[in-house]
């Protein structure tokens, strides 16, 4: 059942002064991620409004986070606070803080971001810590230098972080959307991922004939009738990009039967997939022929990737 509340907006008539604006602009974050839309959405239970209120009123400004400690009491001017009243009312109507800065941190790295493609998530790196661990093990067994795909690239943020975090490896990535693809190539300019290739397709449409010993994706996983995807928190995001339809297991299970035809003998499959879909995924797997079925957890404990090998 969808629920009827009213998002909190953004405080009218800010302080003049940063230190006091930005405590104005915390308070209004926490009020916002106390409402039943925001509460059912999920946030991260490490969220910390004053960081966020920081974040935000320092990007709307142009300001360095020095200036919190080199000139609190700055006086903003009237365009500036006007500014920020705008920002703070998106954030606060569910706007992600990454589409309005335009950039966001994974695996220490920061990407640009857009509407066109999701805002990446701490969660996802442990897609690239298993696919780091696997290939190193290849390495260490003496086998060629690991081929890697990433299906659904999105931003590019994994497989940026792939291929920055091991140079020597050949990364492919794949994405649908032409418009999230442009997005992906600047982040690759911005990175000098020269050992990363991007190609615009659905899923292995692009890569008909090839093998990869490291199959890893983070497609749409979410059923198209959860109320989730109406909540302030990700209304903002590419639908496309979060559900495959009133079947949320479509395109896991669609990955699941095609990778074999793209694996090399032994090569890993790594997807990633919601809190209670492990045990579906790995039961799919196991049936597909894959050896070797785990589900991984994320930092909060939940089951968030599962992996299987291809014998």
């Amino acid at each position: 059942m969808q629920q009827n509340s009213v998002t909190p907006s953004a405080p009218r008539d800010l302080p003049t002064r940063l230190r006091d604006i930005i405590a104005a602009a915390a308070s209004a974050l926490e009020t916002t991620r106390r409402t039943p839309t925001h509460v059912a959405a999920g946030h991260a239970p490490h969220f910390d409004a004053l960081r966020e209120a920081e974040a935000l009123v320092l990007s709307c400004l142009g300001l360095p986070r020095s200036t919190l400690y080199t000139d609190p009491d700055r006086v903003l001017s009237s365009t500036e606070r006007t500014h920020v009243e705008e920002w703070l009312a998106r954030r606060c109507r569910g706007e992600p803080l990454a589409y309005l800065i335009g950039e966001r941190e994974f695996w220490s790295l920061n990407f640009e971001v857009s509407p066109a493609v999701l805002v990446p998530r701490p969660e996802t790196e442990l897609l690239v810590e298993r696919a780091l661990c696997i290939g190193d093990a290849l390495e260490r067994a003496g086998n060629a230098l690991p081929r890697i795909l990433d299906l659904g690239t999105g931003s590019g943020a994994i497989a940026i972080a792939l291929a920055h975090e091991r140079p020597g490896w050949r990364v492919t990535a794949i994405e649908r959307s032409s418009e999230a693809l442009i997005v992906a190539r600047r982040n690759a300019s911005r990175h000098a991922a020269s050992n990363l290739e991007l190609l615009q397709g659905d899923w292995f449409g692009p890569i008909v004939d090839r093998h990869f010993d490291i199959v890893v994706s983070n497609p749409p996983y979410v059923s198209a009738d959860d109320p989730l995807l109406g909540g302030d928190s990700l209304r903002h995001e590419p639908r496309e990009a979060l559900t495959p339809g009133p079947d949320a297991l479509r395109d896991l299970h669609h990955l699941i039967d095609e990778a074999p035809r793209h694996l090399e003998h032994g090569g890993r499959l790594l997807l990633e997939h919601g809190i209670r879909q492990g045990e579906a995924l790995r039961s799919k797997l196991v049936a597909r022929g894959f050896a070797h079925v785990v589900s991984h957890l994320d930092l909060s404990g939940q089951e968030r990737v599962t992996e299987g090998q291809w014998p």
